[in-house]
Parts: C-alpha cells; sequence; structure tokens
C-alpha cells in the first residue's frame, strides 16, 4: 500500500550532507521555535511531531543510512512504496537513557506515541521482526529517561573564589522565563571550574531522574589581585627611597594584614613570593596557592622645594648610573 513520502531533511531544513551536529542543532532550534508551551500556532503540535520523527531517523548514523539508501529522487508529500524486503528490517528506535519515540535533550522533550508517526515512518521504520519471524507493531514499554543537563556560565569575585559563599543566579527554565537557584561557592573554587548542581537540570521522562546544571565558574576582574589558576599577584607601589634602602610594607589580605619585607636595593618589577596566600586548597591534600608582590617604584609627580632640593643632592652625590 502505498504512503506518503517523508523528507526528513526539508523537515528539519538541513542538506543530505549535514553533519550531525547540523542535525541537531537544527532540531534544536525547530523544537525550541514550535514548543507547544510557547507556540500556539494551530499547526504548531502538528509540526513538532514531524520534526520529532524526522529527528528520530536523522541522530542514527545506521539509521539514517538505511533512510539515505531510499534515494534523493523522491519528493515530500509523493507516493511512495516501500522496497522489497522492508519488512525484514529490525528498527529499534529509542530515545536517550532508553525511551522509545521521545524527543532528545532531556527534560522537556516530547513523547511521540504510537499515533503520531507517519505511516510512512510505521511502514519503514516503526516495525520489527518478532522471535516468531512474524512483524509485529508493538512497541516496547517506555522507561525512565534521565533529565538533560543545562550549562550556564557564572560570574563570582575573587573574594568569593577565596572565602566561598552562597549567592543566588538567574537561569533560563525551560518555559521561556527565569528560575532563581541558590549556589554555594566553595571556598578555593578557580577559574573555569564547575559547579554540579544535581537534580536541578532538565527533568526527567517516564519517572527518570531529573539531568543537573553545571555552572563554569568565571573570575570577574578585581582592582587589586590578578588571578593565575590557585595564585595571585598583587602590585605594590614603594618610593625609591623605601626600594634603594629597604623597607617594611603593610599588605592588606582577604583575611587578615601581613607584612612584607622589602629589601633595600629593590627593582622595580621584581617578584616576591608569599607561600600559601594565594586561593586555598580544595580537598584534603590540596595545596593552597601563593601570593606573588610585584614591587613598583613609584616617584612623586609634583615636588616641595624641600624635596626638589633634596634629589637635586642626591643626583650631585650619586654615582650610579642605570643605563650603564
Amino acid at each position: 500500500m502505498p504512503v506518503k513520502f517523508q523528507d526528513y531533511y526539508e523537515t528539519l531544513g538541513v542538506a543530505r550532507t549535514a553533519s550531525q551536529d547540523e542535525v541537531q542543532r537544527a532540531y534544536r532550534k525547530l523544537a525550541k521555535q514550535y514548543h507547544p508551551d510557547t507556540n500556539k500556532a494551530p499547526d504548531a503540535e502538528k509540526r513538532i511531531k514531524q520534526i520529532n520523527e524526522a529527528y528520530e531517523v536523522l541522530k542514527d548514523a545506521d539509521k539514517r543510512q538505511q533512510y539515505d539508501k531510499l534515494g534523493a529522487t523522491y519528493k515530500n508529500g509523493q507516493e511512495f512504496r516501500p522496497p522489497p524486503g522492508y519488512e525484514n528490517m529490525n528498527f529499534d528506535f529509542r530515545g536517550p537513557g532508553g525511551a522509545p519515540g521521545t524527543a532528545p535533550g532531556g527534560g522537556g522533550g516530547f513523547k511521540m506515541e504510537g499515533a503520531d508517526f507517519s505511516d510512512f515512518f510505521e511502514m519503514f521504520f516503526g516495525r520489527s521482526k518478532g522471535a516468531s519471524g512474524a512483524r509485529g507493531g508493538a512497541r516496547r514499554a517506555a522507561q525512565p529517561q534521565a533529565g538533560g543537563d543545562v550549562e550556564a556560565e557564572v560570574s563570582i569575585s575573587v573574594e568569593d573564589a577565596y572565602r566561598g559563599a552562597q549567592r543566588d543566579f538567574s537561569l533560563q527554565a525551560e518555559d521561556g522565563g527565569r528560575r532563581t537557584l541558590k549556589v554555594k561557592i566553595p571556598a578555593g573554587v578557580t577559574d573555569d571550574a564547575v559547579i554540579r548542581l544535581k537534580g536541578q537540570g532538565g527533568e526527567g521522562v517516564n519517572g527518570g531522574p531529573a539531568g543537573d546544571v553545571l555552572l563554569r565558574v568565571k573570575l570577574a576582574p578585581h582592582p587589586r589581585f590578578s588571578v593565575d589558576g590557585r595564585d595571585l599577584t598583587l602590585d605594590v607601589k614603594v618610593t625609591s627611597w623605601e626600594a634603594a634602602l629597604g623597607a617594611k610594607v603593610d599588605l592588606p589580605l582577604f583575611e587578615g594584614t601581613v607584612t612584607l619585607t622589602i629589601p633595600p636595593g629593590a627593582q622595580s618589577g621584581q617578584k616576591m613570593r608569599l607561600r600559601g596566600k594565594g586561593l586555598p586548597a580544595r580537598g584534603a591534600g590540596g595545596e593552597s596557592g601563593d601570593l606573588y608582590v610585584r614591587i613598583m617604584i613609584a616617584v612623586p609627580k609634583v615636588l616641595t622645594d624641600g624635596e626638589r632640593e633634596l634629589f637635586e643632592k642626591l643626583r650631585s652625590e650619586s654615582t650610579f648610573d642605570p643605563r650603564a
């Protein structure tokens, strides 16, 4: 019996040569556009069923290969008769996590019950050969499917990375709205680290567990400290006489103040290391980062008469030539 041919490439708006990534991106874009919760157009439900069916076939390399064997000569909606031997094909169409006929991506996928498949899909893909050799249209019982993970970036201060904190972050929900999550930021978290919020991601299907939210940490620029992994760098300005004669300088840090001893003859740009004063370690056995203090010699922009007299005296007395 002839059925209407379904051009799955046309449905997703991709070329027959499209990569699997291109197919997936096209599906996600269309699934969002025609989601029945947000799109109230009369044909939205029909379109989302067609989109799901197309992706159900094209997302899998083996099944896509079988579909491609039909050739590119058929047009969407054209009368189609399956080739000889189609009844011996055995396809197992199962969504992520084992659920048959479910849209991928977790959380908020659209279930495709038997009535949602086109006649073309049923005829060419939807039958499997049973143990007795007879064709049967029965589908396997729906299996629990885990919800999809949600990835996002969060920006935190270096202070929060050092001390740890609890912050509220707003994320876009699956229905297009916003939801607020309370996030515990562990002390010692570094740039590009991932904080996992268990069970806060996409909803599971058929009783499956919810996915997770994966928050990638980005440390916001700090006015005093620069960060490299767990190490911190701090520029400290000193006078020319402090650099020449040596000095003790108090440095306010995130937890209290430390006193830095500048040796006589310190040079501008010279770095001094304070071990263990960087970002703290995470977990037992870890090592805290270090604090590198960079000496920056500063001179007054405006001199008093007395200062000018002293500098001129130094110039006449000193034999030091930095360019020698």
